[in-house]
């Protein structure tokens, strides 16, 4: 029989995706003799296999819980449902990636009229008791009997907050400023007040048998996993569906007990920082729900990590309960040896006793991600690729996220400070809730989510706004945690603000801000100001990550060049490391600062009516091109630059504008009827497959030539200043190699006048072809007689390949996406069975030819981390992206090779009798 259930001490050595994340750190914690309550973990299999039989649980299941149980009872020295000794447990969630609050979690499970009395007389403590129970009510009622039966109340009509209301009446009617100024004698009360109500609102009693109870909330658990903020997390994060999440049933303690107990959490690192210190939040005579939920601001864990004034008067834990804090600072220490990575840590302290509930890889942001790769490896904790591994491409982008301008910020309309929960800055209109968030965002807003505190529900409203602020909550709470996860600029716990729901406004400090007015966040220094501030890029300052960039260019073979057509473009790019220009589109010197007069000059050569007014023109135009590539390769000291000649239809240059026409009929001497007219001639049904590329160089060679000419003299113009230039010739839309030696007799024809007119032996050079159309993929191995390399345009092949436009894809591919006809949109993620095939067998055929062969991309999938791994997976020598994503290049490069290294090796197959008797002649 299959194995489901697995107690702490069985689950060492098993596999995550068996036990979830949260199952394998209690089996860890129990092989390091590190206390946890006792317990034992249900598998992800489970519930797959719930799922496939709609709701029914695999045969041995039940028999293999009781079996389990038992085991945990001997343990504990507890009997579950006993009158007299009772244990009480907790069911929780626990995938094998970690979703912050997506899932449910069930405590005190096992409190009933039966076992209430016996844990008063056990305990000594009734009022513990009886707010355990009405937890239990609450938390049950909701989970179980509410969400786990598909039920959706109507907004703030949920069993949870009907609940809540009967609490703040009770507190009202005691006069109590919080819960633990009830007595033990409201708090049963208040149990029988909960009851009465369940009944009403779900219209059947709450379950009064331990076993039930039990049952009922692992059930809720599994069926979490299919619950509407699940999914959505899922689809954000890329989890598949059919993972499932495993059930951790663990006896439970509490550090609702009394002044000397206390619950908390804590990061063996600053989450947000990367700072190795101790960070954590902890509350007193509380449960953990209590803390993670936000709805109290918790107290420091200790004094070294102490964020704002608002914890002035809030004891750490070092100061209330120092024997304590030194007991959990040395688990901290331990796990984080053992496990050579940041942890997310839960404990609770009953009566003085610590015990830990949880130790997983913990949340953090880019900015940590990268400070804690490198402290570790330079600590010899990790290695160069386990580094690499810790950082993911998201993260790295976070890092090249602007950030508010100090010199703006210094003048700034300062309206209230909290806790620095996500860093970089955020500007957008304030909204009040996710679903405003969410429609705004559709409308192309940009939205600040401001609550009193996040739930879960509120998942599609964090993740389609620019930033989050909260006036309650810690940086362990809901809405920290997923913030930091998703790189999001979050402030929570700022204490001097003031939400006023019903009037849509927010206020601090006598400052009012409704809803639609900008703000801005500063998530560094957890600082919100009235107004859009401007924004810097900070990211190639970052000593940890000009190091970690370091690291991953130690483990990486694929090269990283860009695409730029401006010296500005190109010293940024080189700044970010890239390692040559893989795309200078010639087209884009006509558009931007300085255009005017070579914009001009091309359109009086694109409306010229005969060769002699063409190459009047194209002398005009020449200097320009010539300087504009000139400047750009001596930024790139000798790093090869690969220049596209002139790609778009020619009709995309021609004004519009009457007086600009007007002006280049005077210039070329005609009518305006007759501009007109040519400009009209020019017009095409379908430009992108019309006359461009290397169809203008073929009708026009003194187009292509001029170029040419450009480049080479460009190029020797450095070499004379005594500095180096590598041009690479690029001849774009090339569909069969006689294109490309039509072009290459040109490049022949006019380098030898170059070197000459400049007393030069030798300018390197090379000339290659853009394989963007599907038969030059085929016939790669005809066109790389003549090509010196190839540059793969997958932008204009994908939509080649597809038949798709991919100016009016908007109209269809989203409905494609949603009903999962497509995986992903093509044109931001590499189609590798389709458009991957054509690259592969290109560069496969290319080197057959040419061995040599340089090969590389320059389409957007360029800066793309899984295409960039494909490219590595067949052998091309580099990828071309904006300067922004090369680092993004640089990180996914060095991840293919580790990737390729932990690729299974395949089996050799077994030798049939026959060629073992070849093999020994032989």
């Amino acid at each position: 029989m299959t194995k489901y259930v697995y107690s702490f001490s069985e689950g060492y050595g098993k596999s995550k995706n068996l036990l979830g994340g949260k199952g394998i750190g209690l089996a860890e914690m129990a092989h390091l003799k590190i206390p946890i309550p006792p317990g034992f973990t249900i598998t992800t299999e489970v519930c797959t296999a719930f799922y496939a039989n709609k709701g029914r649980y695999p045969q041995g299941l039940k028999e293999q819980v009781a079996k389990a149980l038992q085991k945990m009872e001997k343990d504990a020295g507890m009997k579950f449902g006993d009158p007299k000794n009772p244990l009480l447990c907790s069911a929780r969630s626990g995938a094998r990636k970690s979703m912050p609050g997506m899932m449910e979690t069930v405590l005190n499970i096992g409190l009933t009229s039966k076992t209430i009395p016996g844990m008063i007389e056990k305990t000594k403590n009734p009022r513990f008791v009886w707010d355990s129970y009405r937890r239990l009510i609450q938390m049950y009622s909701d989970v179980v009997m509410e969400k786990a039966e598909g039920i959706e109340p109507a907004e703030g009509m949920g069993v949870r907050q009907q609940l809540e209301r009967e609490l703040a009446a009770m507190k009202q009617r005691r006069s109590a400023n919080s819960d633990v100024d009830l007595t033990e004698r409201d708090l049963a009360e208040l149990a029988e007040v909960y009851k009465a109500k369940v009944q009403e609102v779900l219209g059947k009693p709450f379950p009064d048998d331990a076993i039930e109870q039990l049952w009922g909330a692992i059930g809720a658990v599994f069926k979490s996993w299919n619950g509407k903020r699940a999914i959505s997390y899922r689809r954000i994060e890329g989890i598949p569906d059919d993972w499932g999440t495993a059930v951790n049933v663990q006896a439970m303690v509490f550090g609702n007990m009394g002044d000397n107990s206390a619950t908390g959490v804590a990061f063996t690192r600053n989450p947000a920082t990367g700072e190795n210190k101790f960070y954590g939040e902890w509350l007193p005579n509380a449960q953990g729900e209590d803390v993670v939920a936000g709805i109290r601001t918790p107290n420091p864990i200790n004094e070294e990590t102490r964020q704002t004034d608002d914890t002035e008067g809030h004891p750490s834990l070092e100061k209330a309960m120092p024997k304590a804090y030194a007991q959990i600072k040395a688990i901290r220490n331990k796990l984080e040896t053992h496990f050579k990575d940041m942890q997310d840590l839960e404990f609770t302290i009953q009566e003085g006793r610590v015990w830990m509930l949880q130790t997983r890889t913990g949340k953090r942001n880019g900015p940590a991600a990268v400070r804690m790769a490198v402290e570790m490896y330079k600590k010899k904790m990790i290695s160069a690729a386990e580094a690499v591994s810790r950082v993911t491409p998201a993260q790295l982008d976070e890092m090249l996220h602007p950030m508010v301008d100090p010199n703006a910020e210094a003048s700034a309309d300062f309206l209230v400070k909290g806790l620095p929960a996500g860093p970089g800055g955020a500007v957008g209109q304030v909204v009040f809730t996710a679903e405003e968030a969410v429609n705004l965002a559709k409308e192309g807003k940009k939205v600040i989510l401001v609550r009193e505190e996040t739930n879960p529900e509120d998942v599609e409203g964090m993740r389609a706004a620019q930033g989050i602020l909260t006036a309650r909550g810690g940086m362990t709470s809901h809405a920290a945690l997923v913030a930091r996860g998703w790189g999001k600029c979050c402030i929570v716990g700022a204490g001097g603000l003031h939400v006023d729901f019903q009037k849509k406004t927010m206020s601090a400090d006598s400052k009012e801000v409704c809803e639609g007015e900008i703000i801005t966040l500063n998530g560094t220094k957890g600082r919100v100001y009235r107004g859009a501030l401007p924004m810097i890029s900070g990211a190639e300052d970052d000593k940890n990550f000009m190091d970690f960039m370091k690291i991953c260019d130690s483990v990486r073979r694929l090269k990283i060049r860009t695409n730029a057509e401006t010296p500005k473009d190109a010293a940024k790019a080189v700044q970010f490391g890239a390692e040559g220009i893989g795309l200078f589109r010639t087209e884009h010197m006509f558009y931007g600062e300085n255009s005017e007069k070579p914009l001009f000059y091309l359109r009086k050569m694109i409306l010229s009516d005969n060769e002699e007014q063409r190459r009047a023109a194209l002398d005009d135009l020449f200097p320009y091109v010539k300087s504009d590539i000139k400047k750009t390769i001596e930024v790139m000291a000798g790093r090869p630059v690969t220049i596209r000649l002139l790609d778009p239809p020619l009709h995309e240059f021609v004004p519009e504008n009457p007086e600009e026409r007007q002006r280049l009929a005077e210039s070329l001497g005609i009518s305006i009827e007759k501009l007109n007219s040519r400009a009209e001639k020019l017009h095409e049904t379908n430009p992108m497959m019309g006359h461009r590329g290397v169809r203008l160089g073929i009708t026009y060679p003194e187009v292509s030539e001029m170029q040419i000419r450009a480049i080479l003299e460009g190029a020797a113009e450095l070499i004379k200043e005594g500095k180096k230039a590598l041009p690479e010739i690029m001849i774009p839309v090339v569909c069969g190699v006689n294109e490309l030696k039509n072009q290459g007799t040109l490049v022949k024809k006019v380098y030898p006048e170059v070197c000459a007119k400049y007393g030069l032996k030798k300018i390197p050079y090379m000339v290659g072809t853009m394989i963007e159309i599907p038969r030059a993929a085929l016939l790669a191995d005809r066109i790389a007689e003549e090509a010196e390399f190839f540059s793969f345009g997958t932008n204009d092949l994908t939509q080649m390949t597809y038949g798709f436009s991919r100016d009016d894809v908007g109209a269809f591919v989203p409905e494609y996406l949603e009903k999962k006809i497509l995986p992903a949109d093509p044109f931001q993620i590499l189609d590798q069975l389709g458009v991957g095939q054509l690259v592969q067998f290109g560069v496969e055929r290319g080197r057959k030819t040419r061995p040599g062969l340089k090969v590389g991309i320059c389409g957007e999938h360029g800066g793309e981390p899984s295409s960039v791994m494909f490219c590595h997976s067949v052998g091309m020598d580099y990828v071309s992206c904006s300067p922004y994503r090369v680092p993004i290049a640089r990180l996914a490069a060095a991840q293919a090779v580790i990737e390729e290294k932990n690729l299974p090796k395949p089996k050799a197959k077994p030798q049939t009798k026959a060629k073992a008797k070849v093999k020994a002649r032989k």
